[in-house]
């Protein structure tokens, strides 16, 4: 049975609603966007302009903060992490675009710890595509597509900077 994949940007709009929700709790001033590198980035810099958001966003790279980096290795292109503002006590939202085990968002929450101690932290997902290893729940999610393992999403964007999402097959065994 094939999958039929919703549109990326509808489940991006939806994201944004929620976002735009969860902003309407917390205090405007207080309120940074963190990008998880790499999808997570860029929904980041595109959520910046759509909501208008005047405080500046990060990027976290989570690669060395990975509790599985013995068995998948470092990403050919580490970037660093970047937080230019304060962290303690500020509310950060932390966006990424596919939620599978927890552990990317357990290394992120690491790393920004790293940088100081938030008034509070909520994450907010692209999909919720299941098969949790942490007990990371998100509180935003454009939506949730349950994937089978060894199947894998992919974002991408065109130049006009529109999302759209595919299904990989992962090579077990290669």
């Amino acid at each position: 049975m094939e999958l039929t994949l919703p549109r990326a940007e509808d489940l991006y709009a939806h994201m944004k609603a929620g976002i735009e929700e969860l902003l309407g709790k917390l205090d405007p001033d207080s309120v940074h966007l963190v990008g998880i590198y790499s999808g997570g980035a860029w929904l980041v810099e595109r959520l910046q302009k759509d909501l208008k958001l005047q405080n500046p966003s990060g990027v976290i790279n989570t690669s060395l903060y990975r509790d599985d980096f013995h068995k998948i290795g470092l990403h050919s292109q580490v970037l660093p992490s970047s937080i230019p503002f304060e962290v303690n006590g500020k509310h950060i939202i932390m966006v990424d675009d596919i939620l599978y085990t927890g552990r990317t968002t357990r290394a992120a929450i690491n790393e920004l710890f790293d940088y100081g101690r938030p008034a509070s932290i909520s994450l907010a997902v692209l999909i919720d595509r299941g098969g949790r290893e942490l007990p990371v729940s998100p509180n935003v999610c454009g939506g949730v597509i349950p994937l089978e393992k060894g199947t894998s999403f992919v974002l991408s964007q065109n130049e006009q900077r529109l999302f759209d999402i595919d299904l990989k097959k992962e090579n077990v065994g290669a």
